[in-house]
């Protein structure tokens, strides 16, 4: 890195607001994680993603795992995980050794998530079948929430729809997936994924089983409005969205987008008010809330 590039990320880094840094928490819940993750070669968003509440999170006895590798088919330009367009084959022990990993943390709450993988027939979902049965049989009282890509592979809209009815017949004890923005910086933000075509996401669970809770996430700091967010909630509730988390972007690196905006708390509680008011049952919304936080409190 160049000295005007290290001078720029030092001054990046030394402008963030206060209410954005806090302790990872304790040291040693972190590492064990960690540990067992390595041991096992397995992924979690938690540590790929550079999590800021990962600490947290470990001492609820919740994690994130990051299915079917760390290498996406996307290039989202906010996102920490790493993009590729030549993923690697699926790891077919790796449902076994995630659920052995749920069992030897204790976890109770377990959310899976993964990378997007259009290079697959299904776009992975029948692999997040897998290790949800194989979860089950070795922790049987462990809930399981699924954060799912859109699937929207080779099959287009068909494909779509067989993948979500794959993982909906399995019965997650929530249905996840983001919108992550506003409509008119989806294109920016979010290459390769569409505004509706994630809605259809949630919209195709509840038509399937509207007794499933579903829910979405959206990342603020790339120069959306108020109105927009508003907006886009209300897209939300339209189909039936249960559930929102609302957290601020940060830059992972200068090869990202850089933040337009840092939104206060105060600006965070007023639109969870907002999103209170519309009907949503559960809303997360400050600073540092991500898609998975105090996941497993909302399904108790």
């Amino acid at each position: 890195m160049t000295s005007l590039r290290q001078a720029e990320l030092k001054s990046e880094i030394t402008a963030m607001p206060s209410w954005l840094r806090r302790s990872l928490g304790k040291a040693s819940e972190i590492s064990t994680v960690q540990r067992i993750i390595k041991q096992r070669q397995i992924h979690t968003i938690c540590e790929e993603g550079r999590c800021p509440n990962r600490g947290e999170c470990y001492a609820q006895k919740t994690a994130t795992f990051l299915l079917m590798g760390p290498t996406c088919t996307r290039s989202c330009a906010f996102c920490q995980v790493d993009k590729g367009h030549a993923p690697m084959p699926l790891d077919m022990e790796e449902p076994q050794k995630v659920a052995e990993a749920v069992q030897i943390l204790g976890l109770e709450y377990v959310v899976l998530t993964s990378v997007a993988r259009d290079d697959l027939p299904d776009g992975g979902a029948s692999h997040f079948v897998t290790t949800m049965e194989t979860i089950r049989q070795i922790n049987p009282i462990t809930q399981i929430e699924v954060l799912t890509p859109d699937f929207w592979g080779s099959a287009g809209v068909v494909g779509q729809r067989q993948g979500i009815e794959m993982i909906v017949k399995a019965q997650p004890a929530c249905f996840n997936h983001n919108v992550e923005t506003v409509r008119s910086l989806t294109g920016s933000v979010r290459r390769g994924a569409k505004y509706d075509r994630s809605l259809a996401v949630l919209a195709t669970v509840k038509e399937i089983d509207a007794s499933i809770p579903t829910k979405s996430g959206l990342m603020l700091g790339h120069g959306e409005t108020i109105e927009e967010v508003v907006e886009t909630m209300t897209d939300l509730r339209a189909i039936k969205c249960d559930r929102l988390t609302m957290g601020q972007y940060m830059r992972p690196s200068l090869e990202h987008l850089p933040v337009q905006k840092y939104w206060t708390p105060e600006e965070f509680e007023q639109l969870g008010s907002i999103a209170r008011d519309m009907g949503f049952s559960h809303v997360r919304s400050a600073p540092l809330v991500r898609s998975s936080y105090h996941a497993g409190s909302d399904n108790s």
